[in-house]
């Protein structure tokens, strides 16, 4: 009798303690040069800051992509506009004061720090004039300088690092095609044609030529027009989204090939995996929807309609308890970030933030 009270009461403590539990993120609205701090504390979603970004009071600078350093101690963000290029801001999560500056390439856009290197990889997306190779900007975040530029594919996002840090993968929108950068030597050692059915070929940077020329010759608008990769937190695979082919790729990257293809809605746009492994959330751009597929299966468990149109960005609590999705919303109306429980699989809070919320980054976990 007394052994099932104490029992009781160790679990009814720990329901009382994981329910204090506060989740802490933020969200870049594009169309408001804002970027909004965010608090769930497992029930309702709030507003806890908005930060005006930028230098320029008479212009929008598009807040575009946003990540939080490892330590938890900075956050960075990239303003996609500039004179002409655009740049990189780095704040201190303590004071959420800007502390530095560094200009990058063409729209720079989303961007995550190596745990192993140490250094920041930021895609510039690169939306003016003709289609061209753009670049990944490689950045030292301490000092705030650029080291490097490695020249990619037409329009490069979804700037991702595998788990250990040690390698950076991106997609060229408009070319089609997957890239992977050794993080250390900050070359590129792969590329993979994701038009393709099936491609079992690898191509060492060693037999690469990546002058303008020689690239622009063998580029092509692709119909998969690819916009997010994420690779796997435990296993060696990779799964992108096919925006313009409604569809989610799976990718070996120890064969370097395609070994899956499985339909979506209509223009899955960002892409992330919950830290066990077990769901893939997918943003349905086209369809103002979310996602979720059961990556043991590779079937959608879940389709939920967000609070309005337009969703964009996808954060996941490393608990694998919430799934937080910003949502741009339509001409004047505001952003939304809207709150996925991923153990019930419902939509369960909304917050208004500024307009055209795009990237979102979770900061951390309090009581």
């Amino acid at each position: 009798m007394i052994r099932n009270f104490v029992l009781i009461f160790l679990l009814a403590s720990n329901y009382l303690y994981s329910s204090t539990d506060n989740y802490y993120l933020y969200v870049a609205s594009e169309s408001d040069d804002v970027v909004s701090l965010l608090r769930f504390d497992g029930n309702e979603i709030k507003e806890i800051e908005r930060i005006d970004v930028g230098i320029m009071p008479t212009e929008i600078e598009g807040p575009h992509g946003i990540t939080v350093d490892p330590s938890g101690d900075f956050w960075y963000l990239s303003l996609a506009h500039g004179s002409p290029f655009g740049s990189l801001v780095k704040y201190s999560t303590e004071t959420n004061k800007a502390l530095s500056k560094t200009n990058l390439g063409l729209f720079p856009a989303s961007m995550q720090v190596s745990p192993s290197t140490g250094l920041l990889y930021c895609v510039n997306f690169n939306l003016h004039g003709d289609m061209k190779p753009s670049t990944v900007s490689v950045v030292d975040p301490e000092l705030m300088v650029e080291i490097k530029q490695i020249t990619t594919g037409s329009m490069p996002h979804g700037s991702r690092l595998s788990p250990d840090g040690l390698f950076q993968y991106s997609v060229a929108m408009m070319s089609g095609e997957l890239f992977e950068i050794d993080a250390i030597s900050l070359e590129v050692t792969r590329k993979l044609d994701l038009d393709k059915k099936m491609d079992h070929s690898s191509m060492n940077h060693s037999s690469m030529d990546h002058s303008s020329h020689n690239m622009m010759n063998s580029m092509k608008h692709s119909k998969v027009k690819p916009t997010w990769v994420i690779p796997h937190p435990s296993e060696n695979t990779a799964y992108v989204a096919g925006n313009g082919s409604n569809e989610i790729i799976e990718v070996n990257l120890d064969d370097w090939s395609i070994t899956n293809r499985f339909k979506t809605g209509k223009g899955p746009y960002n892409v992330e995996i919950t830290p066990n492994g077990k769901y893939l959330v997918v943003t349905i751009k086209g369809e103002g929807s979310t996602s979720i597929f059961d990556l043991v299966n590779k079937k959608m468990v879940s389709n939920l309609k967000n609070s309005t149109n337009v969703s964009h960005g996808i954060a996941l609590s490393p608990d694998n308890k919430y799934a937080f999705i910003s949502v741009e919303g339509v001409g004047g109306e505001p952003g939304v970030v809207d709150v996925i429980n991923l153990e019930t699989l419902k939509l369960i809070s909304s917050v208004n933030v500024g307009k055209q919320a795009g990237g979102i980054a979770f900061w951390k976990i309090s009581d």
